[in-house]
């Protein structure tokens, strides 16, 4: 029947996608990364090129007609509000967001190997890795201390006055919000120095280290691993540029924080979504 057809089809480009997926996957240690352009257009031409699915581009202005029988909404982070307003009618729901962030994306040639090395936490060997996908930076209590200090100084972005009441997503906290909850928070989340030793000097063991991630297949850009802020860009390059080994770092680019539209699927949606 023309459910069980559409099922099929739908696990069928599922797979495609995630062999997308695969084929431009990035090595790193036990997180899943993947060359977000090359995994973009991957997609992009596996939709374009399936002869069942017409791509019509333009926005949603509101939900289907309820008479359409088999429908999947499938919008976000950034939904626009005349699609937003119709979800949240119909769900009910009152609050729709929270805050997301991203962290800010360097060119890994302007990083000093002579400060920094390569290496995952506990030596990891994750899929196409080596068990040193990561860029190390090791950091004294000296430069750790002064780090903290320095975030919760710069200078943010302000909220809107409409975005004051939205609340942070706790799995992707700014890196200044983690240091205004206690000094030692980044250095027992994102910058904890354990399983790593630092190849320049393996009888001392550092601080605090900061993580780099390869964010393309080429390995030429790597992104700060929780080090997603809303801190003025000039303020991460001031700030940024003062860790070990990233005094001439070259931004390809800078974090920021944004407002993710959502619904509370637990509550809302079925086994099936």
């Amino acid at each position: 029947n023309a459910v069980g057809l559409l099922h099929a089809e739908m696990r069928r480009l599922g797979s495609l996608i995630m062999r997308c997926a695969d084929v431009n996957q990035v090595p790193a240690g036990g997180a899943l990364a993947v060359d977000r352009d090359g995994f973009s257009a991957a997609v992009t031409k596996a939709l374009h090129d399936h002869p069942l699915i017409e791509i019509d581009r333009a926005e949603i202005a509101g939900l289907p007609p309820a008479e359409w029988g088999n429908v999947i909404v499938a919008t976000g982070p950034l939904t626009s509000v005349p699609l937003a307003e119709a979800i949240r009618e119909l769900t009910d729901e009152n609050a729709l967001a929270f805050f997301d962030a991203i962290a800010p994306i360097v060119h890994k040639d302007s990083i000093d190997m002579s400060v920094a090395w390569f290496q995952s936490r506990y030596d990891k060997v994750g899929p196409g890795g080596t068990g040193a996908d990561y860029i190390n930076c090791p950091m004294t209590k000296e430069q750790y201390d002064a780090f903290v200090a320095a975030l919760l100084a710069g200078d943010k972005v302000d909220f809107k006055d409409w975005e004051t009441n939205t609340p942070y997503f706790d799995g992707c906290l700014p890196v200044e919000v983690m240091a205004e909850r206690g000094p030692e928070t980044l250095r027992h989340g994102p910058m904890k120095p354990v399983g790593l030793t630092n190849a320049h000097k393996p009888d001392e063991k550092a601080y605090a280290v900061v993580q780099l991630r390869r964010d393309n297949k080429l390995g030429t850009l790597h992104n700060i691993v929780g080090f997603q802020t809303k801190m003025k860009q000039a303020e991460q390059k001031r700030i940024f540029r003062g860790l070990p080994g990233m005094a001439d770092a070259v931004f390809a680019r800078f974090g920021s924080v944004h407002r993710n539209t959502f619904i509370r699927a637990p509550e809302l949606l079925d086994e099936r979504l």
